[in-house]
């Protein structure tokens, strides 16, 4: 993971594929994150940030079978990597371990 930056969307968008394990395909992706964190997500930047995980070896896709609700056309199904795998627990490490950093004080 050293020396590759995610970014917060990236971040977002490899969470959702470790969560929808096995069907975790664009228009899923963007129907988890719009779940988990209540505001619209466009299409066109989750396959951009798709493509760009898949570039740093943080997921990998393979083409699904058809369906018919689909026309007969196929979904590019993916997959968090290994590198993904340890990627995620890196930045919950470093969220976790900033978080228990801050003073303890009100927030008001």
């Amino acid at each position: 993971m050293k020396g590759t930056y995610l970014g917060e969307f990236e971040e977002v968008v490899l969470l959702a594929v470790a969560i929808r394990t096995g069907d975790a395909y664009g228009a899923a992706v963007v129907q988890e994150i719009e779940q988990q964190s209540e505001r619209n997500v466009n299409l066109g930047a989750v396959h951009t940030a798709l493509h760009r995980l898949e570039e740093k070896g943080l997921v990998k896709s393979e083409m699904g079978g058809a369906t018919s609700e689909r026309g007969g056309r196929s979904k590019r199904l993916y997959t968090v990597t290994v590198a993904g795998g340890h990627a995620l627990e890196e930045i919950r490490q470093v969220r976790n371990r900033m978080w228990n950093t801050i003073p303890k004080m009100s927030w008001s």
